[in-house]
């Protein structure tokens, strides 16, 4: 339940620093000494390895070309806008930025319904005018096993409207304040936190409030998680902003950037490998200028496959 082997991306056109979300997310930076040309080819290198490590690996990648016009410069980040349920649902979420809602495309959704089943539609963007907003598995990390849904809450992730989700799809929230490395709130969720099937990773230093740290490490401990806690150096270096997925033989796999990878310490390590196979990915550029990592980049699919004819 917890790890899908079907993965959603959106090969990149616009991709750039977009200084519209740079308000909210201290990963950002400006790449100088590059032309913005020059900065889009490396991005698109980049994600192009990407696919194919996964694919390499059995992984399923449905591969979106971003259009042209209107500009998306995040658009490489789908799992902000959709979540895709083993029930049959698509869910679209409001988003913090007017330039990532250009992102939220009717005929991406169509090339889903092609291959799998869906049933039903439920969009929440319509929160956007009232400046309410939840960017999928950015704001929220979802223990579908266990159905809890842990998120920090931020100018990206709103209190209600996280409750709405939850009710609407039967979880319990887990709701709590962490700061990053520059002391502003932490900008989504994904960052700090990773839940696979049987391990979580987690920088638990970055949550403010002592009582909440505790209540949170206990519960990923009761729902039958090994802990990995890492560093606010190595959250800042994109650690806790990864993905267990898996492929159709059954194997397990912990999808991470590079710069990630190496931050870890061997213990670390060893303590996933326990579980899952580790894919390191050379996400530099993509990570400096757009301030998301791997996690970011993959839209799991649960959505039931369509019976072939």
């Amino acid at each position: 339940m917890q790890t899908t082997s079907s993965i959603l991306m959106v090969r990149p056109v616009s991709f750039g620093f977009n200084p519209e979300t740079a308000t909210t997310n201290a990963f950002q930076n400006e790449l100088q000494h590059h032309t913005a040309a020059e900065i889009r080819q490396q991005a698109i290198a980049e994600f192009d390895k990407f696919v194919a490590l996964l694919q390499e690996k059995g992984i399923n990648v449905t591969v979106i070309d971003d259009t042209e016009a209107p500009a998306k410069p995040d658009a490489i980040f789908p799992n902000n806008w959709i979540t895709l349920h083993r029930n049959g649902t698509i869910a679209l979420y409001p988003m913090h930025a007017p330039s990532r809602r250009l992102e939220r495309r009717p005929d991406i959704l169509d090339t889903m319904r092609e291959k799998y089943q869906v049933k039903k539609v439920v969009d929440f963007s319509q929160h956007e005018e009232k400046d309410k907003f939840l960017e999928g598995t950015g704001s929220m990390i979802l223990d579908h096993d266990n159905r809890i849904v842990y998120a920090c809450l931020s100018p990206r992730t709103d209190a209600d409207l996280l409750e709405e989700f939850c009710q609407h799809f039967g979880y319990q929230p887990i709701v709590f304040h962490a700061y990053d490395h520059k002391g502003s709130l932490v900008y989504h969720t994904n960052v700090m936190l990773s839940i696979g099937h049987r391990f979580a990773i987690i920088c638990a230093a970055a949550i403010h409030d002592e009582a909440d740290r505790q209540f949170v490490i206990t519960t990923l401990t009761r729902t039958g998680h090994e802990v990995i806690e890492i560093t606010p150096e190595q959250l800042r270096q994109y650690a806790g902003n990864a993905l267990e997925v898996s492929n159709q033989a059954g194997q397990h796999f912990l999808v991470i950037s590079e710069q990630a990878y190496q931050s870890l310490r061997p213990d670390q390590i060893q303590a996933i490998q326990k579980y899952a196979e580790i894919i390191p990915v050379p996400l530099y550029t993509i990570e400096h200028v757009g301030g998301g990592s791997a996690r970011c980049m993959m839209a799991e699919i649960f959505l039931p496959e369509k019976a072939q004819a």
